[in-house]
């Protein structure tokens, strides 16, 4: 993930919802000769802990995230596999 991209996603997850723990991690290159990674697209695994999933499913935290991120999902992440979690799980 280049700096800027990664600057832009975590900042906007922050913004979003103001996580006590965030990580991001690239593995755009295992997927080298992938057709999203052809795009641009890149492959990233996300751990993030907020207040704001309390008392959601996993499909209502996936939405806040993917919220979060808006037109990201459509150009410059291709797949995001989210482990989202209130403080305390």
């Amino acid at each position: 993930m280049s700096d800027d991209r990664l600057a832009t996603l975590r900042a906007r997850l922050t913004e979003a919802l103001n996580p006590t723990e965030i990580e991001i991690i690239d593995e755009s290159a295992r997927h080298t000769g992938h057709a999203g990674a052809a795009s641009g697209g890149g492959h990233y695994i996300l751990h993030i802990v907020s207040d704001a999933f309390a008392g959601k499913n996993q499909v209502q935290r996936h939405r806040l995230v993917y919220d979060a991120v808006g037109d990201m999902m459509h150009s410059e992440i291709h797949a995001l596999s989210i482990q989202a979690q209130s403080p305390g799980e």
